[in-house]
């Protein structure tokens, strides 16, 4: 696996956060969000009030797709205003003709570790589910996802809820996650290429499960959930990067899914890296207009006749 020749080119010299802003910029400039409307609630949660952004596509009518939307960032970090938040939620809305909920989860941090982002990522799908038919989704058709650090606070959510008997969602939608610890062994995907802050180095994963679960080791199953039981997991379609050490991590909980007959699609983004659902959809780049367009038709069919 070799790195997208034009991201080889553009990412040459970044080393930092804000250079590779600018790189994005750069890259995405004339890009215009779909039309949806935006509507703004909040849950009462464990810690408080946790806002939502509700995402619908112009002219859906009722009983839409459902879909319950998490962001990334390493559990310490990201936002709902990210592209992987934002510019998604705009876009599966709108391809899918659903509506895609984002959480301001409570983000890790000095008197804020597990569980709680987990906590406000379960309080927004109880609500999900509770107001489901009120804010004009299907509730058969109410699926969970999210990416990197978002796609396991989802997956997290899922497996709570399946072993606590309530209501599971239809379907994950996860992108390019972290779910065990140490990740497994990655060999040939290339990441070698890329600048030191778009790495998961056994290094970087450390500090990642240290700044969520304050100590790296006796690691719940609910932190790293690909350590655990994957039984009785929904229908699951994985969006993995394809120059990225997390790709292992990924491709090791398909198999996982695989080995308990969970139905499992995984989409490769050939010659992207880690988060490349932060790059807003361009010309340059069909990979993420690929990865979208079958995000949004798992997201349409549902999982639920």
């Amino acid at each position: 696996m070799t790195l997208n020749p034009l991201l080889r080119e553009t990412l040459a010299g970044v080393v930092d956060w804000d250079d590779y802003e600018r790189v994005l910029a750069t890259l995405t400039e004339g890009y215009r969000p779909p039309p949806v409307t935006v509507e703004h609630r909040s849950v009462i949660g464990p810690g408080g009030l946790v806002a939502l952004r509700l995402y619908r596509a112009e002219g859906a009518g009722e009983r839409m797709p459902g879909l319950l939307w998490v962001h990334g960032g390493g559990f310490t970090g990201g936002s709902v205003d990210m592209p992987e938040a934002d510019v998604v939620a705009r876009e599966l809305a709108h391809r899918a003709g659903a509506l895609v909920v984002t959480v301001d989860y409570r983000l890790a941090g000095p008197g804020t570790l597990f569980p709680a982002p987990l906590d406000d990522v379960q309080a927004a799908w109880t609500w999900f589910v509770e107001h489901a038919e009120a804010v004009g989704a299907d509730p058969r058709r109410l699926q969970l996802g999210g990416c990197s650090a978002g796609g396991n606070l989802a997956v997290a959510a899922a497996r709570r809820q399946v072993d606590s008997g309530l209501a599971s969602p239809a379907g994950l939608l996860i992108g390019y996650p972290t779910l065990h610890f140490p990740t497994p062994a990655s060999v040939g995907l290339g990441a070698e290429e890329l600048p030191e802050i778009l790495r998961f180095t056994p290094e970087h994963n450390l500090s990642i499960l240290q700044g969520y679960l304050g100590r790296i080791h006796d690691i719940p199953a609910e932190v790293m959930p690909g350590l655990g039981s994957v039984e009785g997991l929904p229908p699951t379609h994985l969006a993995l990067s394809g120059v990225d050490e997390l790709r292992a991590s990924g491709e090791l909980f398909a198999r996982q899914l695989r080995s308990v007959g969970v139905d499992v699609v995984v989409d490769v983004a050939e010659g992207l890296p880690h988060g490349h659902l932060n790059i807003p959809p361009v010309p340059a780049l069909p990979e993420i207009d690929r990865s979208l367009s079958l995000l949004a038709e798992a997201l349409r069919a549902g999982a639920a006749a």
